[in-house]
Protein backbone atom coordinates (compact mmCIF):
# COMPACT_ATOMS: atom_id res chain seq x y z
CA UNK A 1 0.00 0.00 0.00
CA UNK A 2 1.29 3.65 -1.07
CA UNK A 3 1.55 5.93 1.96
CA UNK A 4 1.48 9.69 1.47
CA UNK A 5 4.87 11.47 2.81
CA UNK A 6 4.99 14.70 4.45
CA UNK A 7 6.16 17.50 3.18
CA UNK A 8 9.04 18.51 5.71
CA UNK A 9 11.45 19.62 3.24
CA UNK A 10 13.93 17.07 4.77
CA UNK A 11 14.46 19.33 8.05
CA UNK A 12 14.70 17.69 10.86
CA UNK A 13 13.41 14.44 11.34
CA UNK A 14 12.28 14.65 15.15
CA UNK A 15 13.12 12.77 17.84
CA UNK A 16 12.63 9.31 16.97
CA UNK A 17 16.25 7.33 16.87
CA UNK A 18 17.92 5.79 14.54
CA UNK A 19 17.37 8.08 11.60
CA UNK A 20 16.68 5.88 8.92
CA UNK A 21 18.43 5.55 5.74
CA UNK A 22 15.31 6.58 3.36
CA UNK A 23 13.87 10.26 2.47
CA UNK A 24 12.48 12.27 5.28
CA UNK A 25 14.08 9.66 7.84
CA UNK A 26 12.06 6.47 7.04
CA UNK A 27 14.02 3.92 7.48
CA UNK A 28 13.72 1.81 4.42
CA UNK A 29 14.43 -1.69 5.43
CA UNK A 30 12.21 -1.85 8.32
CA UNK A 31 8.83 0.17 6.15
CA UNK A 32 5.69 -0.77 7.76
CA UNK A 33 2.55 1.23 8.89
CA UNK A 34 0.54 1.45 12.44
CA UNK A 35 -3.06 1.17 11.40
CA UNK A 36 -6.03 2.25 13.75
CA UNK A 37 -9.00 0.66 12.70
CA UNK A 38 -12.76 1.33 13.94
CA UNK A 39 -15.83 -0.09 12.83
CA UNK A 40 -19.57 0.39 12.77
CA UNK A 41 -23.19 -1.33 11.22
CA UNK A 42 -26.14 0.75 9.83
CA UNK A 43 -29.00 -1.00 8.58
CA UNK A 44 -28.56 0.87 5.38
CA UNK A 45 -27.37 -0.71 2.24
CA UNK A 46 -23.81 -0.52 1.25
CA UNK A 47 -23.99 1.67 -1.92
CA UNK A 48 -26.70 4.64 -0.24
CA UNK A 49 -24.00 4.96 2.99
CA UNK A 50 -21.12 4.99 0.56
CA UNK A 51 -23.03 7.61 -1.50
CA UNK A 52 -23.35 9.47 1.62
CA UNK A 53 -20.21 8.96 3.36
CA UNK A 54 -17.58 9.53 0.41
CA UNK A 55 -18.69 13.51 -0.82
CA UNK A 56 -19.50 14.36 3.04
CA UNK A 57 -18.95 17.72 4.62
CA UNK A 58 -16.28 17.10 6.87
CA UNK A 59 -17.69 19.79 9.43
CA UNK A 60 -20.60 17.49 9.95
CA UNK A 61 -18.87 14.56 11.50
CA UNK A 62 -15.49 15.48 12.82
CA UNK A 63 -15.79 17.79 15.65
CA UNK A 64 -12.56 16.75 17.47
CA UNK A 65 -11.65 14.94 20.48
CA UNK A 66 -9.01 16.32 22.13
CA UNK A 67 -5.86 16.84 21.16
CA UNK A 68 -7.02 16.41 17.60
CA UNK A 69 -8.83 19.59 16.03
CA UNK A 70 -11.67 19.17 14.76
CA UNK A 71 -12.44 19.97 10.82
CA UNK A 72 -14.04 23.66 10.76
CA UNK A 73 -14.52 22.77 6.65
CA UNK A 74 -12.74 22.10 3.27
CA UNK A 75 -11.27 24.52 0.96
CA UNK A 76 -9.52 24.46 -2.46
CA UNK A 77 -11.32 21.33 -3.57
CA UNK A 78 -10.10 20.57 -6.88
CA UNK A 79 -13.89 19.05 -7.90
CA UNK A 80 -16.40 16.45 -7.00
CA UNK A 81 -14.50 14.07 -4.26
CA UNK A 82 -15.45 10.92 -6.40
CA UNK A 83 -12.19 10.03 -8.30
CA UNK A 84 -8.87 9.45 -7.88
CA UNK A 85 -6.64 12.61 -7.89
CA UNK A 86 -9.38 14.49 -6.28
CA UNK A 87 -7.71 16.44 -3.37
CA UNK A 88 -8.93 19.80 -1.22
CA UNK A 89 -7.51 21.46 2.28
CA UNK A 90 -9.18 20.31 5.57
CA UNK A 91 -9.35 24.07 7.60
CA UNK A 92 -8.70 22.25 11.32
CA UNK A 93 -9.75 23.97 14.23
CA UNK A 94 -6.51 24.78 15.67
CA UNK A 95 -5.64 27.16 12.63
CA UNK A 96 -3.61 24.58 10.56
CA UNK A 97 -4.68 22.55 7.65
CA UNK A 98 -3.91 19.29 5.73
CA UNK A 99 -4.39 18.28 2.24
CA UNK A 100 -6.07 14.80 0.98
CA UNK A 101 -5.81 13.30 -1.81
CA UNK A 102 -7.80 10.50 -3.33
CA UNK A 103 -5.82 7.30 -4.04
CA UNK A 104 -8.86 5.14 -4.85
CA UNK A 105 -12.28 5.13 -5.82
CA UNK A 106 -14.58 2.10 -6.34
CA UNK A 107 -18.50 3.80 -6.01
CA UNK A 108 -20.71 1.69 -3.72
CA UNK A 109 -17.09 -0.05 -1.92
CA UNK A 110 -14.90 1.98 -0.89
CA UNK A 111 -12.14 4.94 -0.92
CA UNK A 112 -8.89 5.89 0.02
CA UNK A 113 -7.16 8.93 0.35
CA UNK A 114 -3.63 10.21 1.43
CA UNK A 115 -2.98 13.26 4.36
CA UNK A 116 -0.20 15.67 3.42
CA UNK A 117 0.80 18.32 5.45
CA UNK A 118 0.57 17.51 8.51
CA UNK A 119 -1.58 19.40 11.36
CA UNK A 120 1.04 20.16 13.54
CA UNK A 121 4.95 19.67 14.08
CA UNK A 122 4.95 17.35 16.75
CA UNK A 123 2.94 14.80 14.11
CA UNK A 124 5.10 15.43 11.28
CA UNK A 125 8.30 14.48 13.56
CA UNK A 126 6.65 11.65 14.41
CA UNK A 127 5.11 10.21 11.14
CA UNK A 128 6.13 10.44 7.28
CA UNK A 129 2.49 9.77 5.91
CA UNK A 130 -0.66 8.91 6.54
CA UNK A 131 -3.38 6.78 4.20
CA UNK A 132 -6.97 6.65 5.16
CA UNK A 133 -9.54 3.98 3.78
CA UNK A 134 -12.72 3.69 4.24
CA UNK A 135 -14.98 0.66 3.30
CA UNK A 136 -18.84 -0.36 3.18
CA UNK A 137 -19.58 -3.79 2.96
CA UNK A 138 -22.77 -6.11 2.91
CA UNK A 139 -24.34 -6.90 6.46
CA UNK A 140 -27.25 -8.84 7.27
CA UNK A 141 -29.24 -6.48 5.26
CA UNK A 142 -27.32 -3.42 6.30
CA UNK A 143 -23.56 -2.08 5.93
CA UNK A 144 -20.59 -2.40 8.07
CA UNK A 145 -18.67 0.88 7.64
CA UNK A 146 -14.82 0.41 8.11
CA UNK A 147 -12.34 3.31 8.70
CA UNK A 148 -8.66 2.49 8.79
CA UNK A 149 -6.05 5.30 9.09
CA UNK A 150 -1.87 4.12 8.59
CA UNK A 151 0.47 6.18 10.31
CA UNK A 152 3.84 5.12 8.31
CA UNK A 153 6.15 6.26 11.72
CA UNK A 154 9.74 7.65 10.85
CA UNK A 155 12.66 5.73 11.80
CA UNK A 156 12.40 4.81 15.51
CA UNK A 157 9.12 6.14 16.44
CA UNK A 158 6.94 3.09 15.50
CA UNK A 159 6.21 1.58 19.35
CA UNK A 160 5.46 5.51 20.38
CA UNK A 161 2.72 5.77 17.47
CA UNK A 162 1.85 2.42 18.22
CA UNK A 163 1.14 3.01 22.13
CA UNK A 164 0.76 6.77 22.21
CA UNK A 165 -0.87 8.19 19.41
CA UNK A 166 -2.76 5.10 18.06
CA UNK A 167 -5.15 4.71 21.09
CA UNK A 168 -5.94 8.89 21.16
CA UNK A 169 -6.77 8.58 17.07
CA UNK A 170 -8.78 5.50 17.47
CA UNK A 171 -10.98 7.75 19.95
CA UNK A 172 -10.93 10.83 17.36
CA UNK A 173 -11.90 8.04 14.66
CA UNK A 174 -14.83 6.92 17.16
CA UNK A 175 -16.51 9.88 17.34
CA UNK A 176 -16.17 10.64 13.41
CA UNK A 177 -17.68 7.22 12.58
CA UNK A 178 -20.47 8.24 14.65
CA UNK A 179 -21.19 11.35 12.92
CA UNK A 180 -20.47 9.74 9.57
CA UNK A 181 -23.07 6.85 10.59
CA UNK A 182 -25.80 9.47 12.30
CA UNK A 183 -25.71 11.35 8.89
CA UNK A 184 -26.19 7.95 6.96
CA UNK A 185 -29.30 7.18 8.66
CA UNK A 186 -30.54 10.62 8.93
CA UNK A 187 -30.09 11.00 5.34
CA UNK A 188 -33.12 7.95 5.10
CA UNK A 189 -35.37 8.48 8.07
Amino acid sequence: MRVAESGTGGSSVGPCVPVGDGPDGVDSRSDHTVPVTVQARTAVEPAAAFDIVAPIDLLLVFQGWAPPPGVRGATDQTGPWDHVGASRKSDLTDGSTATETLTEYTPGHSFAYELIGFPNIALARLVSGVRGEWTFTPDDGGTLMRWTYEFKPRAGCYGLIRAGLAPLWRRYMSSGLAGAVAAVERSVA
